[in-house]
């Protein structure tokens, strides 16, 4: 759509030039000194690529012909999807074996017509290619949506049209709207500010969730009307392509000008604009030379550790194929060299067949080890494969249909985008999480605060509460008596004493009326807790809400504290049409959390100029809102180094003020003697609010005198009129000068909120055996306090900080930086080595830094071994290649099945890295998604898709492969057996069509209802026992000892079949006119047997039975009978040996019927015997959970339901439940202290020795 040019489509320019609100350098023009490398550098290798502004046509031709913006992330395309996919399909050594005897089948060795080996192949790797194209197609679908959003270009002559993102070229200039996703990397030329500033979310790049500031060159300025784009051109000169997002050099060519460029002028794809109404910009890299795109790979090829692991079994089983051969044609050798070849009836030496040839043995042997190798084939299944594609197919619509992994606030749903990897989720032992949208909603809520040493806003917690309900007493009262903060005493009452101790009891509870009583009226927490809230504001207490803080003591205080939390930002306020409340935006979720909640406590930030702050404060001597204005002197913003942001501004009189937040460590260090009233128990509020895992930030204010302030704001205007790297430096020691001798006011706490049922969640995966490792790009302090939010760290916990110490990085040497790391992990590691005790918990928390030295060098094998013995570990400030990297070696280093879970782009690597990759389909795009093998709406339904899926699919596997080796050994063996009775004359046992459909369709449904519908428990009590799902962590049901005992019970089923059979049919008449049975009808009726034998070793194995099951197992067996009646129809040309044969000839003998049955029986004893032995003296836990379940034993005897479930869980260091019960260890202990303290206070006092001396008490 066309935009027309003209002063009417001008944008209206925001009034605020926010660049005059900053006073760092990060903010303003790079100095002449700084930018010299960017000269240097240009034009070398790696800074060669050349970009014409406005002109995209240049780029279309050589030597300046750069890709278009089109990114793919599929495995295939039209040219390279056979080659590949016939490749993968051929790894798998049973297609390659059946390709090479399907070669072999057209010459006259073969025992069977080619067209019984060649189908099935076909078949099998026609299905299996087909389901990696469909998964491929729908990756395709994915890419093209992403590649389908529109953005403004650039069109010439001032007009601006849209179009797709994949028609973008380099040198385009594009007109980005707000909260709109950069479509490539591009060169910020102007925004809808004056000052040519905006705002950036790079969330899906690095994770975090604080707006980043952008700012375009002053050169540029001017372009900020569509109609200033008809003649514009300039040249970008700059490095080549790369991964690394935080770094560009490059210049600028414009105007007859050269001006440096930074990462300060660049915005990259997949970040999105926020607080700002428009950006322009030209296309630097664009699609697979983006930077976002240079850090993610390509989509690789995963295979399960079950299907690996088959490999080997394939490999046992081609031995035993090997073995038969070679014993077939050593016999047949040996018969040949016999006197046997000389009878006459055999009529050997006028047969021309060459693998009988007396005459020439060594022939024979060789031609008979071929024929032998295909005609006990069929010991290795090779329907096999396709049918655990068309398992595992079903399995993930099965799990896309779970109703219970559905979110309906976003309406979307869990969904298996490959269905290679179903099983692998039962054996997941390792879970690689993201934070920023995984863990967390990416917004925060205001909480609760300390203002004048009392803390507002409830103080018990989720782990206090569930304390209490498992001690039944009340946390509340007793923490308060415990710190010492509540002067009542209120805890005396929840002691229990002994009957020895019964006097001093009564001694105590004298004070008790009284105690009670100092309760009425001192309610804390809203019980009705029903009204709304704004978003951001989670805040209940009805001291402070309904203008209640006015009646308090120190209101001065009070409004102080409140002035700090609204003045001291860098926001602005919204218009919200809806309501009356205001809006805001601002650079960090912290400041909008602020701002709701002063408005909810009066203190509304109405509105902002350049130097003028406007609130509406609540006046508590008249209890109206009254308008004051605040001049805005000086703005000291928040930096990592700072830590701190501060507000100078003057009020109505004249008076001006410091209003300064901040972290704890660093406002204690600038608090006035005098500013330290509140100072202890605001440390001990601190502590209460860090356990809960929020984020807390001090407020503080100072008083300055006018003299005082004129004199410092000369100084802070000399630094920050200075040119070059000192300027930075002159400018913190300003700071430095004004910001001291601060009053503390109290603190604040918010929270990063989670999503709903991370905790929960996280607990039910520590109790089923999982590890879980925390990596995100936010910085330290915020990772800390989501590990102790998601209950990944208990307050209890032993931390180890990896941090590049101060000494070694202003060294900045690769050695010395590596030697102050491993001295760390080595401290480290003997210190949990040698703890006083193997129950404390430990903890490793990991800077960027300190990683990058770690796993870039020899030291990384020393940091992977601590990392492993810690309870939790959590890596703060990682690039999404580090992400990678961890998971990568973390997987190569344990040898144990990691899952990678992210939202962002910042993600895909370590998604693609693990052998599980998850995506969150969330609000921040679907780069993550498209990258992962599962995609969910929250965190939580990853406890489902684990304990309960993971753990059907692995078991439904392991039981489908192991019945398949077991059945077709049951079946090849009775080809051998026949060898062996026969001479190793190489008849055929069975008819060429028994062959074909044994595994097409006499056995292959019931075994693919067993891998789709199996249920050893229910989904219920998969997750009431956590315990069950480290079966498939320590591979219980895929064991060697598994595999070779099903393999012993197929060749036990199979000598039971054939020599029962042969024993009952070879000595005696088969039918009543005294016919003997040929090889025809033995064949037959072996068949038969073997039909029914493996089909009801199935019906054994299933657990959970449904009508579908019965169907395919039961109509299996009835389709062999109907195929012998239609089979048997045809004519004999046909259907030869098989005419009339069921009807006219087995099916009219008894033995027939009598001899099926035997069989079965006998051949289905070994199994039912070992699974009595096993079930009765070495129960699994399943079994045991089946036997309480099903003698419904889980009602009438619940105590011992319970005991069963809660030995199920795994003792763990991490998880809500840990928490819990380091909690009530620890209240337990203070109790016992307590006790014994009150005990001593009352038996030690005069009152009581005097009653204990009354003759009325003796």
């Amino acid at each position: 759509m066309l935009k027309p040019p003209g002063k009417m489509n001008k944008q209206k320019k925001q009034k605020i030039k926010w660049s005059k609100l900053y006073t760092f350098s990060c903010f303003n023009p790079r100095t002449i000194d700084n930018d010299a490398p960017n000269k240097e550098l240009i034009g070398q290798p790696g800074f060669s690529r050349v970009v014409f502004c406005n002109q995209p046509q240049l780029h279309k031709i050589k030597p300046h012909k750069y890709p278009n913006n089109y990114v793919s992330t599929t495995k295939y395309n039209f040219l390279t999807f056979l080659p590949r996919a016939l490749f993968e399909q051929f790894r798998r050594v049973a297609n390659l074996y059946f390709l090479l005897a399907a070669a072999l089948s057209v010459a006259s060795l073969a025992p069977f017509s080619p067209a019984s080996l060649i189908a099935p192949l076909v078949f099998v790797v026609g299905i299996s290619m087909l389901k990696e194209a469909m998964e491929d197609w729908s990756r395709f679908l994915q890419d093209l949506n992403v590649n389908s959003r529109k953005v403004k270009v650039h069109s010439g002559n001032g007009f601006f049209v849209e179009k797709t993102w994949k028609e973008l070229s380099v040198g385009d200039i594009v007109k980005v709207g707000k909260n709109e996703y950069f479509p490539s990397d591009l060169l910020l030329l102007a925004s809808s500010y004056q000052d040519g500033v905006c705002y950036v979310e790079t969330m899906n790049l690095d994770g975090e969730t604080n707006l980043k500031f952008k700012r375009s060159l002053e050169v540029t300025l001017s372009l900020d009307d569509d109609m200033e784009f008809v003649n514009f051109q300039a040249t970008i000169r700059c490095e080549d392509p790369n991964p690394n997002l935080y770094s560009f050099v490059g210049n600028l060519e414009f105007d007859n000008g050269t001006y440096p460029l930074s990462p300060t002028q660049i915005l990259l794809r997949d970040s999105k604009l926020r607080n700002t109404e428009y950006i322009l910009g030209a296309v630097i890299f664009s699609g697979p030379d983006a930077k976002a795109v240079r850090n993610s790979t390509r989509s690789p090829s995963k295979r399960s550790r079950i299907e690996r692991r088959l490999d080997y079994v394939i490999y046992v089983l081609f031995f035993l194929l090997v073995m038969m051969s070679l014993v077939t044609a050593i016999g047949s050798a040996l018969v040949l060299k016999s006197e046997e070849v000389k009878w006459w009836y055999l009529r050997l030496q006028e047969d021309v067949d060459s693998s009988f040839n007396p005459s020439n043995p060594a022939i024979s042997f060789i031609l008979q080890f071929v024929r032998a190798l295909i005609l006990y084939g069929y010991l290795i299944p090779i329907s096999l494969y396709v049918s655990i594609e068309v398992v595992k197919v079903l399995q993930a619509m099965l799990i896309n249909k779970d109703q219970k992994m559905y979110d309906e606030s976003t309406g979307k749903a869990v969904e298996a985008r490959t269905s290679n990897l179903s099983e692998e989720l039962g054996r997941v032992e390792m879970i690689l999480s993201d934070k920023t949208g995984t863990l967390t909603c990416n917004q925060m809520e205001f909480r609760k605060c300390s203002i004048e040493g009392i803390s507002y806003g409830g103080e018990i917690n989720e782990v206090d509460l569930a304390a209490s309900r498992r001690m039944n007493i009340d946390v509340e009262r007793y923490r308060f008596s415990l710190d010492g903060s509540d002067s009542t005493g209120r805890s005396l009452q929840m002691f229990e004493f002994s009957p020895a101790d019964i006097d001093a009891k009564k001694a105590v509870l004298r004070c008790d009326h009284a105690i009670e009583n100092s309760d009425i009226g001192n309610q804390k927490i809203s019980v009705s807790g029903k009204e709304s809230l704004p978003k951001g504001f989670n805040f209940r207490d009805d001291r402070l809400m309904n203008k209640m803080w006015i009646y308090r003591s120190n209101v001065y205080d009070m409004i102080m504290f409140f002035r700090v939390m609204a003045l001291c930002h860098t926001g602005i306020p919204v218009e919200d049409g809806n309501s009356n409340t205001l809006k805001y935006e601002a650079e960090s979720p912290e400041e909008v959390a602020f701002l709701i909640a002063a408005q909810e406590f009066g203190f509304k930030f109405c509105q902002r100029t350049q130097s003028v702050m406007v609130l509406e404060e609540l006046d508590p001597s008249s209890g109206v809102e009254v308008k004051r204005e605040y001049k805005l002197l000086n703005l000291l913003e928040f930096n990592s180094s700072r830590k701190r942001m501060s507000v100078i501004v003057s009020n109505e009189d004249g008076e001006i003020f410091l209003f300064c937040k901040g972290a704890d460590n660093v406002i204690f260090d600038r608090l006035a003697d005098h500013g330290r009233i509140y100072q202890q128990a605001t440390m001990t509020h601190l502590s209460n609010y860090a356990e809960d895992g929020l984020r807390t930030m001090l407020f503080a204010y100072k008083k300055i005198e006018v003299s005082e302030y004129e004199t410092w704001n000369t100084l802070f205007t000399k630094a920050k009129t200075t040119v070059g790297t000192e300027r930075e430096e002159q400018l913190e020691n300003a700071s430095e000068v004004i910001e001291k001798d601060l009053f503390l006011l109290g603190a604040v706490a918010v929270e990063d909120k989670l999503q709903t049922g991370v905790p929960d969640c996280i607990d039910k995966l520590a109790q089923a055996g999982l590890k879980i490792w925390l990596l995100t790009g936010d910085k330290r302090e915020t990772a800390v306090n989501i590990g102790f939010a998601c209950s990944l760290l208990r307050h209890d916990m032993k931390q180890f900080h990896l941090i590049l110490s101060k000494e070694a990085e202003s060294i900045f040497q690769l050695k010395v930086m590596e030697e102050d790391i491993l001295s760390q992990i080595r401290n480290s590691y003997q210190e949990i080595i040698e703890g006083n005790s193997k129950d404390t918990p430990s903890a490793l928390i990991v800077d960027g830094k300190a990683i990058e030295i770690a796993l870039g060098s020899e030291i990384s094998n020393q940091f992977l071994q601590l990392a492993v013995i810690c309870d939790s570990v959590i890596c703060c400030r990682v690039s999404p290649k580090q992400k990678a990297l961890i998971t990568r070696l973390v997987k190569e280093y344990t040898g144990k099945t990691t899952l990678a879970i992210g939202d962002g782009a910042n993600d895909v690597g370590m998604i693609q890295e693990a052998d599980i990759g998850v995506g969150i389909s969330g609000m921040e795009g679907m780069q993550a998604v498209m990258a992962s093998d599962f995609s969910l709406p929250q965190f939580c339904f990853l406890e489902r898709l684990l304990i309960v899926h993971g753990h059907w699919c692995y078991k439904r596997i392991s039981k489908m492969i192991l019945y398949f080796v077991y059945k077709n050994v049951a079946f090849g063996f009775t080809l051998f057996y026949n060898e062996v009775c026969s001479k190793f004359s190489g008849n055929d046992l069975y008819d060429d069509w028994y062959m074909v459909l044994f595994n097409v369709l006499l056995t292959s449904l019931p075994v693919i209802s067993l891998g789709v519908l199996e249920q050893d428990v229910s989904a219920d009590v998969c997750l009431q026992f956590p315990a069950l799902y480290q079966q498939g962590q320590r591979n219980i049901c895929f064991s060697w000892k598994r595999i070779i005992g099903w393999i012993v019970n197929g060749i036990l089923s199979s000598l039971a079949i054939f020599t029962v059979t042969m024993y009952m049919l070879s000595p005696a008449a088969f039918r009543e006119n005294g016919s003997v049975a040929d090889i025809t009808h033995i064949g037959t009726i072996m068949y038969t047997c073997v039909i029914w034998t493996v089909n009801c070793q199935i019906a054994l194995i299933i657990m959970h039975f449904t009508w579908i099951s019965h169907v395919l197992i039961w109509g299996s067996i009835l389709c062999w009978y109907i195929f012998l009646v239609l089979y048997g129809a045809l004519p004999p040309e046909y259907s030869q040996g098989g005419f009339h044969i069921l009807i006219k000839a087995i099916g009219t003998a008894p033995i027939y019927w009598i001899l099926t049955l035997l069989v079965v029986v006998i051949s289905l004893l070994p199994y039912f015997m070992h699974s009595i032995i096993q079930g009765s003296f070495y129960p699994m836990d399943d079994q045991v959970i089946q036997e309480i379940k099903y003698s419904r034993n889980d009602r009438t005897d619940k105590p011992m339901w319970l005991r069963e479930q809660q030995n199920s869980k795994k003792r763990t260091q991490i998880g809500f439940s840990s928490r819990v019960d380091a909690k009530i260890h620890h209240l337990k202990e203070q109790l016992s202290r307590k006790k014994k303290s009150v005990y001593r206070f009352v038996t030690n006092s005069p009152v009581y020795q005097s009653a204990g001396n009354s003759p009325v008490i003796k």
